[in-house]
């Protein structure tokens, strides 16, 4: 913030804390009211992440009316169907604590494939990587054995033949596949969210859904909190690490 100000940037905060100070300090605030989290994000990324579509889109103008209606019925089908979804996490085999674990995303997806890399990592205390579909065909897919896992997304809209061709190639290779979409065949893969009808656009509020409750179960499964930290602290000040300052574990 501070170096923002001194180059005479204009800072629009996208902030769940009203008296944080982002939303103290930005010339423009925009303090989106969502629930705060206990450990990682998942009220507060989504929320956060619609907040900062809605102002993309709308400072193109294509944010209107017909948007937010859009958006409301694929947020009412979502809830519909999340038992549904709920019921595939507690009855798949893709779930297995200690794996290689890749996610493959492309377009909007992507942040949900970084993210869900992140809930691995934070939640499950697991290793885990994230990339573009794409570059994954150029070198990285040399690592494929037999029982890796990958999740995939894939986009409402682009390179959907060829990211499926992705999924067919993975599992023929002996790997087992999660798969999230709209529109999917069901036979592609191993573990098959079908997401509502949704704007590709905006797919990305929707398809991270299926891979937090994922961390979660998988957390359960490898027998660790997902909702604390072992090593890290909850707000992390700066790069450095005093040296009187010991880590503890939290059991």
């Amino acid at each position: 913030m501070a170096k923002a100000r001194e180059s005479g940037a204009t800072v629009v905060g996208i902030t769940s804390s009203e008296g944080g100070p982002l939303a103290r300090q930005a010339q423009i605030s925009i303090t989106v009211p969502a629930a705060p989290d206990h450990g990682i994000s998942v009220n507060t990324y989504s929320a956060l992440a619609a907040a900062a579509g809605a102002l993309a889109s709308a400072t193109v103008d294509s944010f209107d009316i017909n948007s937010s209606i859009s958006l409301s019925h694929a947020f009412a089908e979502t809830d519909r169907i999340l038992p549904r979804w709920q019921e595939q996490i507690a009855d798949t085999t893709w779930l297995v604590p200690g794996r290689v674990t890749y996610f493959l995303g492309r377009g909007s997806s992507l942040g949900s494939c970084y993210e869900t890399r992140l809930l691995w990592e934070e939640g499950v205390k697991s290793a885990a990587t994230a990339m573009g579909t794409s570059g994954f065909r150029h070198g990285p897919q040399e690592m494929v054995t037999k029982d890796a896992r990958f999740g995939i997304w894939i986009d409402g809209q682009r390179m959907r033949a060829q990211d499926l061709a992705v999924a067919w190639d993975l599992r023929r290779l002996g790997a087992s596949v999660m798969l999230i979409g709209q529109d999917l065949p069901t036979d592609c893969a191993d573990l098959v969210f079908q997401l509502p009808s949704v704007p590709a656009e905006w797919q990305f509020l929707l398809d991270i859904i299926p891979a937090q409750l994922a961390a979660e179960r998988l957390a359960g499964l490898a027998g660790v909190d997902c909702d604390s930290f072992r090593l890290c602290s909850y707000v992390v000040e700066d790069a450095f690490t005093k040296k009187e300052e010991k880590i503890t574990p939290v059991v």
